[in-house]
């Protein structure tokens, strides 16, 4: 059996997430790194429907993203590690949700967020 990792790097779309009120009205880019990892996915039959879709995937975090404004980076990391584990078959899923605008007393390039969620 072979693992296979997926992967989706800076997936960036608009949220209006935040713990300030406007972050939530104005909305700002939040960037996504997900990796997942299945068996055996399309390894040996080179087929699409034998592996897990990232443009599914993407589709997936964008639906997350866009259903619910989340106070905290943590908790949008967790709902979409949470919504592709269930959905596609992985053994492990990683989200990491980066935070470019963020209001801080010194510059820095972003905050993030990590959540990795494993299939019991």
């Amino acid at each position: 059996m072979s693992e296979v990792v997926i992967e989706i790097q800076s997936l960036e779309l608009t949220g209006f997430h935040g713990a300030l009120e406007e972050e939530k009205q104005e909305g700002q880019p939040f960037v996504f790194d997900v990796m997942l990892v299945a068996h055996d996915a399309g390894v040996r039959s080179d087929e699409l429907r034998d592996t897990v879709d990232y443009t599914a995937v993407a589709a997936r975090v964008r639906a997350v993203n866009e259903a619910h404004r989340f106070n905290l980076i943590e908790a949008l990391a967790a709902a979409v590690a949470d919504d592709l584990i269930e959905r596609f078959p992985v053994s492990r899923v990683r989200v990491r949700v980066r935070k470019p605008h963020v209001q801080l007393d010194a510059p820095v390039e972003h905050t993030a967020a990590t959540i990795e969620r494993t299939r019991l």
